[in-house]
């Protein structure tokens, strides 16, 4: 646990008040009440920590870090690359990117540079060079914060200068080694576009190749080195002084780097999350998609992570930005440190009076200091979050279960022409992933490079692309004794977007022979029977055979492909494999999800079946009594011991659940026996007693 606390904080600008010494002597004394132990200085201060070029301003950082000290208030340290001050800008033009038509960018904005610039480098290094011998050893300095959001321009991620153009040939010199391995790969001949000479290469551009799906992939790839290889310059520069670990703020399924490869460059984990509550009344859709967020964030090092950034009240960039309601704030707070978070951050401290953001959510609002609603629901997670210190320090969720969701494969499966230009990866995998979580079994989101040990249950919608190597790791997962379960459209091509020809790569483990997909219109929109319950097939349907011995569970009812199967097991070594032909609804993933989870023996923590809304994580010691082996660990009910349990109520009315066994309230101590009674969106935190019976 970093600092020795649950961390509660958030971005703090103190140089936008700098001719306002009251308040930002006020932010001291409302930090203290608001329970806040950290903050992050310097996330956007490029301007005024270098006013004009190679002159240091940094007095003002370092009497804001000594104050805060002073309160025993710990500072997260941010490198200012994420928006360049005017000075260089329009010293040098060529440190601005470049988008996909040609066009250089005017200056402005967040994340306007181009990555691949010597003078951007050159600029940026001196200056976390200077940052770090001036305050890397501080005290009360914690972490170094890389950066900011990565990638997170108004637009398109990455720049497509000359630079960077050559940077990206000489980074398929090093992949291909030749310009024929490159065609065969990208199938150059198609269309005639066989490329004779490295320099004929271009970044994919709507007036130029957009079509070519190979090169598309390779850009993006090209794209997340290059950004990798920028963060680490800045990594390097900042640890001439210090030994400090080091972060960069991930965000909600960002499609423009793949975060998989990222999280080798950083020591912790933390990401900025911005759930789309009270859209609608009901509140599990965008309860799903966090607890996906936070679980391929702690997935990312199978270790705990920090939530660097989330809003106390509202946002100001939606068409319409709802208050949070009394108690979500609370809620969605412990539902990330649910999840493995070691913090609770915001952003921000104190609303700015002025431009982009100044409406945006804020512990100290524009009016009223701490008079106010949201401040007072922000002091309430400062004064619970210390109970929890002791009781979460060194403990981490272990799933027996994983969703792969995999950068590249959403990269490639987006990108393909046919069957749908519609097809949305991250929205079919969170439908899967909802059966999980609206059970309480807790999943780990990985990729298809992760290791598969360990796991009873492994679940991959529209896996289209298979990467070398990951076909064999299936067949090993499965014959080891584990159920796997993949869908339509799953195991097409390879990591390069070639279709794979012959036979399925997994044909032997699924127990199928693929022939057609269909992508019919409503008009043509088919159905099936499950466990004696009709359901609908739509959007894509593939049609496929039995192998002898694959067992079918479902078939379709309609159409010339009427009694084709529609969901299959298979039975390969000591474990099953299941397919699913076609995209259904949320009513048959639940049905469909539940019979795996009673076949792989997977159970929630309180080993009952949830109310529609309530969910339940768990949180283990972590070490050598925390292997995901359940040999190794003394159980207690359906948890190991030493367990802490969430059970989280995203209704906007109380439940009740019973037949829970026998636990104890480990906030009030207070037994809790058979009946657990859940205020509206709320969390009790519970550990384990006595089995239950």
């Amino acid at each position: 646990m970093l600092g020795g606390r649950l961390l509660h904080g958030g971005d703090y600008n103190p140089e936008q008040w700098l001719e306002c010494p009251e308040v930002l002597e006020e932010d001291i004394r409302l930090m203290k009440e608001a329970g806040v132990n950290c903050v992050t200085l310097g996330v956007f201060s490029w301007s005024v920590l270098e006013p004009e070029e190679g002159v240091y301003n940094f007095d003002w950082l370092e009497e804001r870090i000594d104050r805060l000290g002073e309160e025993d208030i710990q500072v997260v340290l941010a490198t200012p690359s994420g928006a360049m001050p005017h000075w260089l800008t329009q010293k040098y033009p060529e440190v601005r990117q470049v988008f996909a038509d040609g066009k250089r960018n005017l200056p402005g904005k967040r994340h306007n540079f181009c990555y691949t610039s010597p003078v951007m480098r050159e600029k940026i290094t001196a200056l976390d060079r200077a940052l770090s011998e001036r305050f890397g050893r501080k005290e009360n300095v914690i972490l170094w914060h890389i950066s900011n959001e990565l990638g997170g321009n108004f637009g398109d991620s990455t720049c497509h200068c000359e630079l960077c153009q050559e940077a990206f040939r000489e980074w398929l010199k090093k992949k291909y080694g030749t310009l024929d391995n490159l065609n065969h790969a990208w199938w150059g001949r198609f269309w005639s576009h066989v490329y004779t000479d490295w320099s004929q290469i271009h970044s994919p551009a709507p007036h130029g190749e957009c079509g070519m799906t190979g090169l598309a992939l390779d850009w993006k790839r090209f794209s997340t080195e290059q950004i990798s290889d920028f963060c680490t310059m800045e990594i390097e520069a900042v640890r001439t002084y210090s030994e400090l670990p080091v972060t960069a703020n991930f965000m909600d399924f960002f499609k423009g780097l793949d975060y998989q490869r990222m999280e080798r460059d950083f020591d912790i984990i933390s990401w900025d999350s911005y759930p789309f509550w009270h859209e609608k009344q009901d509140e599990v859709k965008p309860a799903v998609r966090a607890a996906a967020n936070h679980s391929l964030m702690r997935a990312l090092k199978k270790q705990p992570f920090l939530l660097m950034e989330s809003t106390p009240s509202q946002v100001s960039w939606r068409d319409y930005n709802p208050l949070k309601r009394p108690g979500m704030h609370m809620l969605s707070s412990i539902q990330a440190v649910s999840h493995g978070s070691d913090s609770v951050q915001y952003f921000q401290w104190r609303k700015g009076r002025g431009s982009f953001e100044k409406f945006h959510g804020a512990v100290v609002d524009h009016l009223n200091g701490a008079n106010t609603r949201t401040f007072h629901e922000v002091a309430e997670v400062g004064e619970r979050l210390p109970g929890l210190t002791e009781l979460l320090d060194k403990t981490i969720n272990r799933p027996k279960a994983a969703v792969i969701f995999d950068w590249e494969n959403w990269w490639a499966v987006e990108d393909t022409q046919g069957p749908r230009l519609d097809l949305d990866y991250v929205e079919c995998v969170l439908s899967h992933y909802q059966a999980f979580w609206e059970a309480g079994i807790e999943a780990d989101f990985i990729g298809m490079d992760a290791d598969l040990d360990g796991y009873k249950l492994v679940s991959a919608p529209l896996n289209y692309m298979y990467k070398e190597g990951y076909a064999e790791k299936v067949r090993r997962f499965v014959e080891s004794g584990g159920f796997y379960v993949t869908t339509y459209f799953s195991g097409v091509v390879d990591e390069t977007d070639l279709c794979f020809t012959g036979h399925h790569p997994l044909e032997d483990v699924l127990g199928i022979m693929p022939e057609e997909i269909d992508a019919p219109s409503e008009e043509f929109a088919n159905s099936f029977s499950y466990q004696g319950k009709e359901y609908p097939a739509m959007r894509i349907c593939a049609v496929v055979h039995p192998k002898e011995g694959t067992e079918v569970l479902s078939v379709y009812d309609k159409d010339f492909y009427a009694g084709a199967p529609m969901v299959t097991r298979n039975g390969y070594g000591g474990g099953q494999a299941f397919f699913i032909a076609a995209e259904s609804d949320i009513s048959f993933l639940r049905a469909f999800y539940n019979d795996m989870f009673q076949s792989a023996g997977l159970k929630n923590a309180l080993g009952i079946e949830l109310p529609y809304g309530v969910t339940v994580t768990v949180r283990t010691p972590q070490g050598d009594c925390a292997g995901q082996n359940d040999k190794s660990l003394q159980m207690s009910g359906h948890c190991p011991a030493g367990s802490i349990v969430f059970v989280m109520n995203f209704r906007h009315e109380p439940v009740e659940l019973t037949r829970i066994g026998e636990w104890t309230d480990a906030e009030t101590k207070e037994k809790v026996s058979g009946i657990l009674k859940l205020e509206k969106l709320s969390c009790r935190i519970l550990t384990a007693g006595l089995p239950q019976r």
